[in-house]
């Protein structure tokens, strides 16, 4: 196993599932990135914390880290799928996924 730093850790343990009725004042504030599921959302969320600009910027560019549109939106009301996040304020990351994060 890999070794990870304090901050990792500690955004891992903040990590939750939320509904999207509980997501939606966040979206309406356009502060809700969605994380491409072949991204690890805890390494995503400790660039973001640590302004790694470099990193962030090419997975905005690359399309694997996005501001939620609306058709996620709609899709998420809908289906109320499974949303694991973590808050990098003021951004809200989320992944869709059937399980937990889990160390990488």
């Amino acid at each position: 196993m890999s070794e990870h730093t304090p901050l990792y850790l500690k955004l891992l343990g903040e990590t939750a599932t939320l509904s999207w009725p509980e997501l939606q004042p966040f979206f309406a504030r356009g502060n809700v990135l969605c994380v491409a599921d072949s991204l690890d959302l805890i390494a995503v969320a400790e660039a973001f914390a640590e302004d790694r600009r470099e990193q962030v910027s090419y997975w905005l560019n690359s399309g694997e880290v996005r501001r939620m549109a609306v058709e996620d939106a709609q899709t998420f009301e809908q289906q109320a799928p499974r949303l694991w996040a973590v808050v990098v304020a003021p951004w809200v990351l989320v992944q869709q996924r059937d399980t937990p994060p889990t160390m990488h």
